[in-house]
């Protein structure tokens, strides 16, 4: 069992599912507003790791998906200060374990690091609600 802070979007539908998993899987879970933690370059830059900057962003995010933001283009500096400014930038949840920081919810990774419980349901970090919309439209 590990003690996880799980930063979130709160009524996240995904998020909700992800807390789901990990509780049932026999952890347990602080969960925190990723939208009105303090953030600074300091204390986010961690979570990401040596992923490339594009992995650091929400994809599901309106300024994403119109290209308003040009995240293949994009610096760790810049992208930071977009975060810090548009939290809703920010691929969730962030997750912290005994000093681990992770973004995003890859369940073979997760699994490997904490654990999942066996035979569980898919779950992922890929926004539900884009989910359905392709599902409706047969993608």
């Amino acid at each position: 069992m590990a003690f996880v802070v799980f930063y979130e979007k709160p009524g996240c539908g995904g998020n909700a599912k992800q807390k789901a998993l990990l509780r049932d899987s026999g952890h347990e879970i602080e969960a925190k507003s990723l939208l009105s933690e303090p953030w600074t370059s300091a204390s986010l830059r961690p979570y990401f790791g040596d992923r490339p900057v594009r992995d650091w962003f929400n994809l599901a995010s309106p300024r994403v998906k119109s290209g308003e933001i040009a995240i293949d283009r994009m610096g760790e500096q810049e992208a930071l200060a977009l975060m810090l400014e548009d939290p809703l930038l920010i691929r969730r949840p962030l997750m912290l374990v005994s000093g681990r920081r992770e973004c995003g919810f890859d369940a073979e990774l997760v699994d490997a690091w904490i654990g999942l419980k066996p035979d569980s349901e898919k779950v992922s970090d890929v926004c539900i609600k884009e989910q359905k919309r392709d599902e409706d439209v047969g993608r």
